[in-house]
């Protein structure tokens, strides 16, 4: 199998780069070798390499700076997945392509299905929504991924920042109305794969036949202050943190140019039912990535 795997140097891609040689040659890109937002170049590597499976890990993930960067949002998380979709459906290939909890507005009152009503409140949402909708017009051998509050111990993740915050602060405030699911990029990337190695048979043909949005996060919700009191429970270097007390907050003490939807937990069932796998619940999975 031939792989091309965009994002190589994301949260998501670094974990895929361990993963994905035992299914075959891998040819990964990151900003360096391939600018997602140049939809030509973007044709013109698939269409000359002819892989079997396109993976997308790529995205534009700067929230606030979307706001005024609309432009470049929608190139990366809008136009590109569409223009791959188009692509991997006359080369044959299938594609996994990762969007987010933020294409919802927060008001459910229960974790979000892949059947609720999308209704993003910033522009980093509704660019990834359009990437959904313009890989569901271009063909039927994908699977979209939904996931929420990805992580890991590489690169600029919320646990890195709340580790760096402890180091200087007494005092930390952390929002306490913001609630999803905690998802550790290498679970991600593992049960992904897992995924394939069930389809890898005829891969294209078994991704027309499941072809969809499903939820894939960590089992399990919390706000991003409890998840912040566990991150500091796990450090392994407590001794060095300065923080003697989190203090919960809501998210309009700390104005930000794009909204934020409050509850944007993800549901997997779906995922869960069709291909009998789940991700561990968030909290073993913290633990885990946090004993590196």
């Amino acid at each position: 199998m031939k792989i091309v795997l965009f994002g190589k140097n994301g949260q998501l891609g670094w974990e895929f780069q361990r993963i994905l040689p035992v299914f075959g040659d891998v040819v990964s890109f990151g900003r360096e070798e391939a600018d997602i937002s140049d939809h030509l170049a973007v044709q013109k590597i698939l269409s000359e390499l002819k892989p079997n499976l396109i993976i997308n890990a790529s995205a534009y993930t700067e929230v606030d700076l979307a706001e005024t960067q609309s432009d470049m949002a929608k190139k990366i998380n809008g136009i590109s997945p569409g223009v791959m979709a188009e692509t991997a459906q006359k080369i044959g290939a299938a594609l996994i392509h990762y969007s987010t909890d933020y294409v919802f507005d927060g008001n459910s009152k229960a974790a979000y299905t892949e059947e609720d009503i999308p209704g993003p409140l910033n522009m980093y949402g509704k660019s990834k929504l359009m990437g959904e909708d313009n890989i569901k017009q271009a063909g039927n051998a994908y699977i979209i991924f939904r996931t929420s509050w990805v992580y890991s111990m590489h690169g600029n993740s919320f646990v890195n920042k709340v580790l760096g915050w402890a180091r200087k602060n007494k005092t930390l405030k952390i929002v306490n109305d913001q609630i999803s699911n905690p998802t550790w990029a290498r679970m991600l990337a593992v049960t992904t794969g897992l995924m394939l190695a069930q389809n890898k048979v005829d891969l294209f043909e078994a991704f027309k036949a499941k072809h969809g949005i499903y939820h894939l996060a960590g089992a399990g919700y919390i706000s991003r202050y409890e998840w912040a009191k566990h991150i500091l429970a796990n450090d392994s270097k407590r001794t060095e943190q300065l923080t003697q007390a989190i203090e919960p907050a809501l998210s309009k003490d700390f104005p930000t140019p794009a909204m934020r939807p409050l509850f944007s937990a993800l549901n997997c069932t779906k995922f869960e039912k069709t291909f009998d796998l789940r991700l561990p619940d968030w909290k073993e999975s913290l633990k885990l990535a946090m004993a590196e």
